[in-house]
């Protein structure tokens, strides 16, 4: 073989190796001696909010674009959700810019796999996750068929229960939990007053507490939230091990609100405690902002006070 063949057969699997390389391991093939990989691109958050159409995830959606400045993608049930798009922007001013270019809402029932799994690509597009991390994730959904004995409970309505208030959060996990930063992920939180690690949030509540029941009835409700504590713990424990100090998960209490869930039961509840939904999702926000690594995996009320397992 001659000289100059031998030359650019060499040459030809010297660089053709690096298309075979992952980028963190290919050499700068115009720095001589250069062995050291490129730093990694800098990861902008987003937060995610299901649902946002009504109750505490619609007041939630307005409080978290009034206070930051981040990209929201939040969900709606309906098929055309520009309706639940107006409604979330009518009204709503903040200082720093127009909360309408943050704002992206997507149809997603979370009842139905394939919508949220359409969510998540969408999630995928709007923010490239070699560019992007799930730094807030909100997965509150949540129906309420109250039954005092087990002789009330409806087959049918605690099936629904179920569906919406665990399999719903779940399914949420499955599609959306991928988007959270990893143990390398370097987090660009610049211009933010968000918290240095990522936080999903999983609706929980207080009637989800084993220890603390002393009163019984809500079969399906108390039973499905005592299961949406186990799974905000179970993803906890894997976020850690993914995403070590950079992602946790907790389940939170936001006490008795003026919304349709409870609207039966507000007469029975002292005014000093039946929450505005505005107050209730400021409470909401200052708690999942506050929260400690080591405060990881367990549920939190509206005071910032753990609610027993």
């Amino acid at each position: 073989m001659k000289l100059q063949s031998r030359v650019r057969l060499a040459y030809f699997f010297k660089y053709s190796c690096l298309l075979y390389l992952p980028p963190q391991f290919q050499t700068d093939t115009h720095s001589v001696g250069h062995t050291h990989p490129p730093p990694p691109k800098m990861s902008r958050p987003w937060i995610f909010i299901c649902p946002s159409s009504r109750g505490i995830g619609h007041h939630l959606t307005r409080h978290l674009l009034r206070t930051t400045r981040v990209p929201i993608l939040a969900t709606a049930r309906s098929p055309d959700p520009t309706l639940v798009r107006e409604r979330l922007l009518s009204g709503l001013i903040t200082p720093a810019d127009d909360p309408s270019g943050r704002l992206e809402v997507v149809p997603c029932d979370v009842t139905i796999e394939s919508t949220i799994c359409s969510a998540a690509r969408r999630a995928a597009s709007l923010f490239p996750p070699d560019r992007h991390h799930l730094h807030l994730a909100f997965a509150i959904p949540g129906i309420l068929h109250p039954e005092k004995s087990a002789a009330q409970v409806d087959y049918a309505d605690a099936l629904e229960t179920f569906k919406v208030n665990v399999l719903g959060p779940l399914m949420l996990m499955k599609y959306f939990s991928g988007f959270l930063p990893r143990k390398m992920t370097e987090l660009d939180l610049s211009e933010t007053d968000l918290p240095g690690h990522a936080v999903w949030v999983d609706m929980g509540a207080r009637v989800g507490s084993i220890g603390d029941n002393k009163l019984g009835g809500w079969f399906s409700y108390r039973s499905s939230k005592a299961a949406v504590h186990s799974l905000t713990k179970c993803l906890d424990n894997q976020l850690y091990t993914k995403g070590g100090d950079k992602s946790m998960a907790m389940s939170y209490h936001p006490g008795t609100v003026k919304t349709d869930l409870s609207k039966e039961f507000w007469g029975s509840v002292a005014n000093d405690t039946l929450l505005d939904p505005e107050v209730a999702v400021e409470k909401m926000a200052a708690v999942v902002m506050g929260i400690k690594l080591e405060q990881r995996g367990k549920c939190w009320d509206y005071k910032g006070k753990e609610v027993p397992p």
